[in-house]
Formats: C-alpha cells, structure tokens, sequence
C-alpha cells in the first residue's frame, strides 16, 4: 500500500482506537474515597485481612533500604488478575482513568528492607516471613491468596489534586506480618532459574523469554531477588527491573537478526493509543534505531501550555548502546523492543525511526507499558510503503506538529538527508 493510500486508511483505525481509549471514565477521588469502605468491609481484628495478591512492588527511593511491598486490590479479589500491568491492559483497549482507578484500588502491604538481605548478605534463601511471601507472589503464575497483618490503618490521602493525578499509586500500610493461603503455582522454567544458582541474570531473563514468559512476568521475578547467580541475587527496584529486562531481551533479539537479510522496502507503520501516536519507519540497511519524542505544551511531561513543543532523542547504532540513554529514558527501550520483536519475527534487519507524539491528551502517565505494548500492535494490519527514507521521513513530517528542520536538529537519521527548501515550512500543528 502506497502511503498516501495509507495514511488515508489510517483514518478510520485511529478514530476507532480512541473510541477505546475513551469509553471508560472514572473519578480518580472517588475510588481513592470508596477504598476505606471495601476495606472496613475486609478487616479482621488487629487490621489481619485475606486478600488475593497478584504483583509485588519494590521501590527505589533510599535505595539501597528500600520499601518493599505485597499489592492486594482489597475489595476485587475476583478480579485480581486485571489489576495487574500487562499487555492485556492493551486488548482491552483502557483509558488513562481506568489505569488511575486499578492502580488507586491496589492496597501496598510494606515493610523496609535492605536490597541485599540475611545472614549471607543477599536474598537467595530469603524465603521466610514477609520477604519470603512476597518472592511466591512474584514468581506465581496467577494471583495468590494471602493473609497480612497491618500495624495501622492504610494512608489514605483524599486532598487529591495535580501531583497525586501525576503519580497514581494506591494506599500504603506498614505490614508485620505476611502468610500464604495457598500453594502458589509457579512455571516450570521459574522453577528452573530458581535452581540454578549458578546462571547469570541476563541469561536466566532470556531462557525465560524464550519459553514464552512475556517481559512483565520476567520483571517481577527479577524485581524480587529470584534471578542470578546466588551471591548477586537481590531486591530489584520494579522501575529499575522493567528497563533491565526490556534492554536485555531486545539485546538477544538484536543477536537473532545480527546476520539477517535487510527488509527490501521503506515501510512506514503507525498506532495511536492513550493520547500517544506512534509511527514506525523502517528502511533497508543493518540495524540502526532511533526514538524522537514530541511532547506538546500542555501534556503530562510538558505540562506548560505556553512552553513549545518539547523535542527529545536517543539513538543507537549496529552494535546497540552500553550507556543508559540521556534523554528519552524507559520509552527508549520498550519501544526498541517492539520493533526488535517484529524484526526478529519476520527475520529482517532494518534501519528504524521511531516517531512518537505525546499530544495533550495524554494528561497523566500510565507507564512505558503503553508504549511497548503500541509499538508492538502498530506493525498488525496494513503499513505504507515509500521510494525512500527520505520521502517517508517529509510525508510523515507533515502529519507531525514539528518542521522537517526541527526534526533534523534532533535527529540524528533526519539530519543526514539531503534538505529541500519545503524542509523549513512550520510544520502541523495538529496531531492528524
């Protein structure tokens, strides 16, 4: 399909997307409100309550003590399994508000804990008490029925205004005590990992991605201390886990496409979700990679509407990066990983540029989830087609809310074609 042709066809898909982008709405405040009464409904003596836990989280503020915590969506428990992050989270087709809603419903049972932890300094054995409930939920396969103690009341927080909106985060309680309420069913490869006390993180992560455990699985054993060699093993912070995994995967699939043929077109591929518009450009060559990011005036991390476009970029070239990237942070390497997935499925090699606009409906961050999961959907159905790079990078310019030259001076792959005087024009101010 030529891309002109496409760019027209992209038209009805992209109305339809935020259809589902939108179907749902919900009162963040509210649900932060009615989360007392589930859990007064819940509480059994001295704060004891059965819930169904289906992730842990481990934060990152005072690393190397960090809080570490048993996720429980009290008053859900049926439901439990939606509440945690996944690319099902996509299929479903989930606002902004209902990603708020799910995570604002999630109570964090959580005590402090040192990432190397026990008698010989790190988290191998750790399979008692609090710590060691929390290592079952995250390498179970489905939700696990537990039973926690609170010392106190959860933290409930109803003066709701922009800084709560900008990081959604449920309530919290301090934990004394975790026990199982069943027997966690765990994957035979986690099983696998976990016995082998002698395999590195990077290869562990990798054999289990290629026994079908997607990134979000992979992240959670890891994030628990229940990966690599058994001296190193420790608590992971979850946002630190997430961009581990995601570089290490798409570092073994750059391997699976090191000597592949080059794709013989320019194909360009879009998808829009969540206020985020994607597209895909891929050209003949060996593997090159780049993300530009477009934020506009009035977006979660551009959020002065009077501040201008806010362009951002990190590339990479055929023997990928060792440094973590300066500008574009996670997104980097979770759209990296779509597209490697794409190339390594179809046994090519190419030459990406990855456009992403963040327009002002994207008011509040979800996570880099949403940007994985987009760039892996934008290569299903139909892509357009171009004579060269060039002519896909100016045709796709002109649907961007940047000129041809303001894109050159951040993009490395722009800024070695061969300009034109229609280069310099103002660019759309609309998203499409």
């Amino acid at each position: 399909m030529r891309l002109d042709d496409y760019i027209e066809f992209e038209e009805n898909e992209r109305a339809e997307r935020r259809r589902l982008a939108m179907e749902k709405s919900y009162a963040i405040v509210d649900h932060l409100e009615s989360f007392q009464h589930r859990f007064d409904e819940r509480v059994q003596g001295d704060s004891l309550f059965g819930s169904v836990s289906p992730s842990i989280f481990v934060g990152r503020a005072n690393y190397p003590n960090v809080s570490t915590g048993i996720l429980s969506p009290v008053g859900f428990e049926d439901d439990a399994a939606t509440f945690e992050t996944s690319g099902a989270w996509y299929d479903e087709g989930v606002g902004i508000e209902d990603v708020f809603q799910r995570r604002t419903s999630l109570l964090n049972s959580n005590q402090s804990a040192g990432v190397k932890v026990g008698a010989d300094a790190n988290v191998n054995d750790a399979w008692d008490g609090f710590l060691g409930v929390q290592r079952e939920v995250a390498i179970a396969d489905r939700p696990v029925s537990v039973e926690i103690g609170l010392d106190g009341r959860p933290d409930l927080d109803f003066d709701v205004g922009r800084n709560d909106v900008a990081t959604p985060t449920g309530p919290r309680a301090r934990a004394q005590s975790a026990n199982l309420a069943e027997n966690p069913h765990v994957p035979r490869p986690v099983k696998k990992t976990l016995e082998d006390d002698d395999w590195q993180a990077q290869g562990a992560m990798t054999y289990l991605y290629r026994r079908g455990l997607d990134v979000y699985d992979i992240n959670t054993v890891l994030s628990a201390g229940a990966l690599g060699e058994s001296a190193s093993r420790r608590l992971v912070p979850t946002r630190w886990s997430i961009t581990a995994v995601d570089d290490t995967v798409s570092q073994y699939l750059r391997g699976t496409i090191r000597d592949a043929p080059s794709v013989d077109t320019v194909q360009v591929w879009r998808n829009e979700y969540l206020g985020n518009a994607f597209w895909v450009i891929l050209a003949p060559g060996q593997w090159e990679y780049e993300l530009v990011e477009m934020k506009a005036p009035g977006s979660i991390w551009n959020p002065d509407p009077k501040s201008g476009m806010w362009v951002s970029s990190d590339r990479e070239g055929f023997e990928g990066r060792t440094r973590y990237v300066d500008e574009t942070a996670g997104a980097y390497y979770a759209a990296r990983l779509g597209v490697l997935e794409h190339l390594s499925n179809i046994g090519r090699q190419a030459k990406v540029l990855v456009l992403r606009h963040v327009s002002d409906d994207y008011w509040g961050p979800v996570g880099v989830w949403q940007v994985r999961e987009s760039v892996r959907h934008a290569f299903e159905g139909e892509h357009g087609e171009s004579e060269t790079f060039a002519d896909a990078v100016r045709e796709v310019t002109n649907l961007l809310p940047v000129s041809m030259a303001d894109l050159r001076r951040k993009s490395a792959m722009v800024a070695g074609l061969q300009t034109n005087l229609a280069d310099f024009g103002a660019g759309s101010l609309n998203d499409d």
